[in-house]
Parts: structure tokens; sequence; C-alpha cells
């Protein structure tokens, strides 16, 4: 049994908005998703640090579900910034019965874990304090909030965190959640949301006690990221 990790799968099965146009990684992408899942087993568990689906609604993003429950293996799902199909756990769950996906949990206000690991997340904010940004102030306090509650669930286990916005690149810091996680004594923390150019600005490597990696599916050419 291993554990694994990617973000950013951007499926579009059920509406018109695949990544194929952006060209060079992203040429056949699903194909390169089914292949780089291949070697995993049924055993085998992958947290999707989110971005999906661009499936606007749960029925939307059907396909692009099935697609991710027939890959080998167990899935935690963090929710991203452009998950629009996002309602809540509850709701993901009675969808997923009704259409026979149980490959499936949602990474969200709980914790799961593998072994003596807790796997904790949330979605995560940017928030800049000098903009003044009351909205994402708002939002980032949410996220804090909810990442809060994941490690408290965690208890004493060695905590790994999944979000789906970078907590930390080159010029850029979210003091509060990076505080939180060293609070709470996380040791790893797998990230997305960057793509293209932007993931020059990625921080990969350790900081403040903590193991960060970027793992949006272009990043790791859409192989999934083994952690143990």
């Amino acid at each position: 049994m291993s554990l694994y990790a990617i973000g950013d799968t951007h499926l579009a099965l059920g509406c018109d908005k695949r990544m194929d146009v952006f060209g060079g990684r992203w040429e056949n992408y699903v194909e390169k998703l089914r292949e780089g899942f291949s070697t995993l087993k049924p055993e085998d568990l992958t947290v999707l640090c989110g971005d999906l689906s661009w499936g606007m609604s749960l029925a939307q993003a059907r396909e692009d579900f099935r697609f991710l429950h027939e890959l080998p293996g167990r899935k935690l799902i963090v929710k991203g910034n452009h998950d629009y199909w996002w309602t809540t756990a509850t709701q993901a769950y009675r969808f997923f019965a009704e259409n026979g996906i149980d490959t499936l949990d949602v990474l969200n206000n709980n914790c799961w874990f593998y072994g003596d690991v807790a796997l904790c997340g949330t979605r995560g904010w940017f928030y800049e304090e000098a903009r003044g940004d009351e909205h994402d102030k708002k939002m980032l306090s949410r996220e804090v909030l909810r990442l809060e509650t994941s490690l408290k669930a965690a208890g004493e286990r060695e905590k790994y965190v999944f979000l789906h916005y970078p907590p930390k690149l080159r010029n850029y810091e979210c003091t509060e959640l990076l505080d939180l996680m060293a609070a709470y004594g996380v040791t790893r923390c797998c990230y997305g949301h960057l793509h293209g150019g932007g993931r020059a600005l990625a921080y990969e490597g350790e900081y403040r006690g903590i193991r960060f990696d970027l793992v949006s599916a272009d990043q790791l050419s859409f192989i999934p990221l083994r952690l143990l």
C-alpha cells in the first residue's frame, strides 16, 4: 500500500473545456493521467489536490468522477478554486452512491489516516494584507478554521497537509496557514494550482520544518507523486 498525491486534473469529459487547447504537456492529458495511474494498485491511496473537474455541477462532472473512480486505488478529494460542482460532502456522497462511485472520499473539515500518518487538508487561500481586500481576508479566515478542524482531528499522529492553493511561493507567504501548520507539527505539505510559467514561482523543499511539494498534474507529467 502506497500513498500518492496529484492535483489539477482539470477533467472535462462532460463539457467543452478540455486542457488540450493549451498544448505542450496538456496534449492528450486524459490518456496521460490514465497511464500515470496505471502502476498504482487497488490498495493504494491518492490525495487529489483540487481542480478536478470543469463541470459546473455534480451532474456535469459525472463522467469526470467516473473516470477518477475507475483509476486504480482509493482517492481523497480536496476542493480547488475551479471546482464549481462542489456543494457539501453529504450531497457529494449521495451523488457518488447514486452513480456507483465508491473509490472517492472527501477531505474537508476532517482527516483520514494512512497508517500512523494523518492526512489533513482544505482548499487554502491567497491573502496579502497590503491589499486590504476584506473578501480575501474573510475567505482565508474560513480556510484557516477548516484546516485547524482537520488538524485537531488528527490527534497526536504525524500530520501531512494537502491544499489546493500554495501556502508559500518564492516571493509570497501565507503566514496564517504556515503558522498553523508549524504549531501543529505538520511535516509535509502538498499543493497544486500552479501551471505553465507559474510553476517557476513554486517553493519546493523544506521550510519551518515542513517539506513542500507542488503536485499539479502538469508539474508531475501526470504521474502521481509517491509520498510513502
